[in-house]
């Protein structure tokens, strides 16, 4: 029976740890922080997880926010410029945002009833030898500690040398939910991207705002206010950036009630979007296999990164159970079978950073084909399939033209 060890405890490691325990395998997941340290810490990201993803948890025993209650149903999106469109796409089953700061140590409560093995602590190169010793197989699920130096940087799609966004995310209260029950997706062409996902967290069901800045483009000013020293002045910038480029969202406002839900809720940081190797051969012929950011980090901008590591450890455990030889042929077999959908959010991720002709073509049609517009909300379920959508002028003509576009 072969022995597992994860390092990481986010989305990646812990679903890849449940899955594992429910085949009775033995896991032990390392982490940085205690469950009541995440629990108490600032806001991680703003996250969305879609229908496959809802039902592996609803599979593994860990669906405690069902769908019906904290779910939401489709994407209304808005793209700016001097002729505007907005256009609303339903999904076929619903998705949901639920502060990961409660998610994640609920998991991992439920993983250590289960039987698995948590250590706390932080795990660095120089326990690598250590940890091949102790384990038939390392995965390793941590995108920002050391060990994720392990798996060389590919260049190539999915992967960049600086980031494309400045980001600032934060939970407020203030903000009238979209009707139906959504996700708004507002485009302010060479400004950036707001998402605004209805979200529940401490504070019960808040909204999530997470600005997407073009680097130098006049939002990531948002980014630069001291919102501890003068939160006055960071929300008169929020509200400013709202009424100006994502009127759909501003019109929503609630006077006198929009603001932070508490100065933890606010995260600005920066991501380099990067795909790295699958796996490493360690010390004494054992491997490591690269799960979740440790193996491909995207931007937010079409909310992928959750969703595609959960896949990520479904497949890494349904591949254990049917080959329990963890060797090179096992890391290869994993790398195959995950790279349709991984790789397809990356590069669709990417893409919408800087949507080419047809992409905005697509966005264009779309407010007058809801089939489309539909089967394009679905999609971010299913980012193999979208970016079989939208990676050439040719596959995104063949998209409308079966949803009725005239040729």
């Amino acid at each position: 029976m072969p022995d597992i060890g994860i390092v990481g405890a986010g989305v990646a490691g812990l679903h890849l740890g449940l899955l594992l325990r429910r085949q009775g395998l033995p896991v032990t997941l390392y982490s940085d922080r205690t469950p009541a340290q995440v629990a108490t810490g600032r806001l991680p990201a703003t996250v969305a997880h879609h229908a496959p993803t809802l039902r592996r948890e609803e599979a593994l025993g860990v669906g405690f926010w069902p769908a019906g209650e904290y779910g939401y149903t489709c994407h209304h999106h808005y793209v700016g410029g001097p002729r505007p469109l907005s256009f609303r796409g339903d999904f076929t089953s619903p998705s949901r945002g639920v502060d990961h700061r409660l998610v994640l140590p609920a998991l991992t409560e439920v993983f250590q009833e289960r039987g698995g093995e948590l250590r706390v602590g932080q795990v660095g190169t120089d326990d690598v030898e250590k940890l091949a010793a102790r384990h038939d197989l390392l995965v390793v699920a941590a995108g920002r500690g050391p060990l994720a130096a392990l798996f060389p940087r590919l260049d190539g799609p999915g992967s960049a040398t600086a980031p494309r966004r400045r980001l600032c995310a934060g939970l407020y209260h203030g903000v009238a939910p979209a009707e139906p029950k959504g996700v708004t997706l507002s485009l302010a062409p060479g400004r950036g991207e707001l998402i605004e996902i209805p979200l529940y967290s401490r504070d019960g069901h808040v909204t999530a705002l997470l600005f997407e800045c073009v680097p130098d483009g006049g939002a990531d000013a948002l980014c630069d206010i001291d919102h501890r020293a003068d939160p006055a002045a960071f929300r008169r910038a929020v509200l400013d950036e709202l009424a100006a480029h994502h009127p759909t969202v501003s019109a929503r406002i609630v006077p006198g009630e929009f603001g932070l839900t508490g100065p933890l809720d606010l995260v600005r940081t920066a991501i380099v979007p990067t795909v790295r190797a699958d796996w490493a051969e360690l010390p004494g012929g054992r491997y490591a296999l690269s799960l979740g950011d440790a193996h491909t980090v995207v931007d937010p901008i079409v909310g992928q990164g959750a969703n595609i590591a959960s896949y990520s450890a479904e497949v890494v455990a349904e591949a254990v159970l049917e080959d329990p030889v963890l060797d090179e042929l096992f890391c290869r077999r994993v790398a195959r079978r995950r790279g349709e959908v991984v790789m397809g959010a990356a590069r669709w991720s990417e893409l919408m950073l800087q949507p080419p002709g047809h992409v905005r073509r697509l966005l264009g049609a779309m407010s007058e084909l809801r089939g489309a517009a539909d089967e394009f909300t679905d999609n971010f379920g299913h980012p193999d399939r979208q970016w079989r959508v939208v990676a050439t002028p040719e596959r995104t003509h063949a998209f409308l033209a079966r949803h009725g576009a005239a040729r």
